[in-house]
This record gives C-alpha cells, sequence and structure tokens, in this order.
C-alpha cells in the first residue's frame, strides 16, 4: 500500500486540518473533533486492487461522524457503501439506531446516506474498504436492513472474510489486473455471505412484509449449500407461515423457489468462472451449491445459461488466456 498521509514531519498545528482535507477526500465530507488536547498523529495508506478502493488508517482519540450537512456535499459518494474493519483498538459506532464497541477482528458496513457517528479512545487501526453500494443491495436488500450491524470476529464466515480481504490488502499489488478484479469479487461475495450469516442470526420478531423478504433472502445466501434448504424451511427459519413467505414474495414478483435456485445458479457461475476453483469437480462443485445430483445441476444449469457447467467452465477458460 501507498502512505497517502501521515503527520511525521508536519508542524503540529497544520496536522489536523491537512489529516480533514485528506479524509474528505478518501472517503466522504466528515465531521471531525479530537478528544484529547495532545498533539494530533494519525497516518493513512491506500491502494487500488480490483476496482475497489482500501484505506488504511491509524489514529488516536478522534471523533468522526456524518451528518445531514455533509450528507448534501458535492463530493459525497452515494453510490459506496464502506466496510470498516477494526484491526487494533476499539470503535465505538452508531448508525441506524445501532450502537456498538466493535473491537479488533469485528467489521461493519457505513451507509453514506445516513448520518453515522464513531468514536476513536485511544489508538485504533481501521481499514476501510468502498464497496459498490448495488453490489450488496442486490443481494441483501436496502443498506438500512444491515448497515451498522455489527458482524463480530468470531463468527466463522467473518473470520474468512477479514482473512482474505487483508490479505488481499497486502499482496493485490502484485497481481496482474485481470486477477485483481477476480479477487475483488470474491472478497465482496465473502462480506455478502458475512452479512447474510449474522442476518440469519436476528431474533424473529414482529417486521414488515420488505424485512421479512430481506431477511428470507440473507438466509438463503448464508445456507446455500444446504440441499435440504426449501419453502417451509426457510418460512420457518425466519418465523412466519409458508402461506405468508410465498404471499410477500408474489408480491415482488418472484416465488421462492426460483429464487432459491437462481441463486445456487448464480454462485456455482462464479466458481466455474474462478480459476482458483477449477480443480475442483463439477459434481462436488454442484453439491457445495445446494444441488443434490450433478444431472440436476447440469440440466437446470444449462437451461440458465444455455450451455453445460463443462462449457460455461471453458469459455471462461479461454477469456483468461
Amino acid at each position: 500500500m501507498q502512505t497517502i498521509f501521515s503527520t511525521d514531519g508536519v508542524l503540529p498545528k497544520n496536522r489536523f486540518r491537512h489529516w480533514k482535507d485528506i479524509c474528505e477526500d478518501r472517503i466522504v465530507p466528515l465531521n471531525q473533533s479530537c478528544l484529547d488536547n495532545e498533539p494530533f498523529n494519525a497516518s493513512i495508506k491506500g491502494a487500488n486492487i480490483g476496482g475497489l478502493d482500501f484505506t488504511w488508517f491509524a489514529l488516536s482519540n478522534l471523533r468522526v461522524s456524518t451528518t445531514p450537512r455533509t450528507l448534501r456535499s458535492e463530493n459525497h459518494k452515494t453510490d459506496q457503501l464502506f466496510l470498516n474493519i477494526v484491526l487494533n483498538g476499539t470503535v465505538c459506532s452508531h448508525q441506524n439506531d445501532r450502537s456498538s464497541t466493535d473491537e479488533a477482528g469485528d467489521f461493519a458496513i457505513r451507509d453514506t446516506n445516513t448520518s453515522w457517528a464513531n468514536e476513536h479512545n485511544g489508538y485504533s487501526e481501521v481499514l476501510a474498504i468502498s464497496i459498490p453500494r448495488k453490489r450488496l443491495e442486490g443481494v441483501l436488500g436496502s443498506a438500512r436492513i444491515f448497515a451498522g450491524l455489527t458482524v463480530d470476529s468470531h463468527q466463522p464466515v467473518a473470520t474468512l472474510t477479514r482473512s482474505f480481504l487483508c490479505n488481499l490488502m497486502r499482496e493485490g499489488g502484485r497481481l496482474p489486473p485481470s486477477a485483481a478484479e477476480r479477487m475483488a469479487g470474491v472478497g465482496i461475495d465473502l462480506v455478502i455471505a458475512s452479512l447474510a450469516e449474522r442476518l440469519a442470526k436476528e431474533v424473529p420478531r414482529p417486521i414488515s412484509g420488505v424485512l421479512v423478504i430481506q431477511r428470507a433472502k440473507a438466509y438463503v445466501e448464508a445456507n446455500l449449500n444446504n440441499v435440504s434448504l426449501d419453502p417451509p424451511l426457510l418460512a420457518a427459519a425466519v418465523g412466519v407461515s409458508l402461506r405468508r413467505l410465498q404471499q410477500l414474495f408474489h408480491d415482488h414478483g418472484q416465488h421462492i423457489s426460483d429464487w432459491i435456485w437462481q441463486r445456487r445458479l448464480l454462485a456455482a457461475s462464479r466458481h466455474l468462472k474462478n480459476p482458483g476453483c477449477r480443480h475442483i469437480s463439477i459434481g462436488i462443485l454442484a453439491y457445495e451449491c445446494g444441488f443434490a445430483s450433478q444431472p440436476h445441476f447440469s440440466r437446470r444449469f444449462k437451461a440458465h445459461f444455455g450451455m453445460t457447467p463443462s462449457e460455461y467452465r471453458h469459455a471462461s477458460r479461454m477469456r483468461d488466456l
């Protein structure tokens, strides 16, 4: 990663002003204030890997927030969401009526369209990754569903996600552009899976139809490899009757079974295109995506994509040459 800013060598009286200018350009317009009277010290490193901006921050005793005024700024990045991973220290966060104290390894999404606040009490290091809004909302629904929700560091998929993204941050500069783009896509898929796993654990409670749909879709994303996943199981998982869930999907112009198979087929297509999965047999890949048999998988895949899984994998390989 390239060093973008450091207070080393900057006069103490100018440090905070320079820091705020860099943050506004790199992230979004922010309100910032120091929590003590000590000389301000901080540094920023950054890299663009596969179209994603990675920004590493090291800082101490700072409060940052967005407000209705900063959200109206012409520099505001409304098409991006920010994944914040705490690497060291603790960060107190608040967004969408959710408050948390995030520790090393925890991460959360910050929605650039609604106000949020972070407090860094003592020294902390944070990795912020900008992710196209449509990539997350296209699967999980409105960011309001998951923004500000802490994904615990001990959550199994979250552990894999954090490790992958941190390694990508360190090694991404050595990858050719096509490989970097593929790995960035894998990283986003892991973020989606982590958020889905977290959402699926929410305690069922009376919620609107839209939220029922989003929780159902999150549960599907987290359990695609379960060959037993079907509409009745999904309805039970989100705490509504099967008839209610079927009606909600119908109101959105969808059928539950069609959605489940669509997500399984898209997951399979990503694996077939991924060079890192070429050693995995199509039978095993099919099972990992929730298909009970390879022939069933092949029939559905060809009906959806117009070619067999083997043909699809071969065509992807030829495009990479």
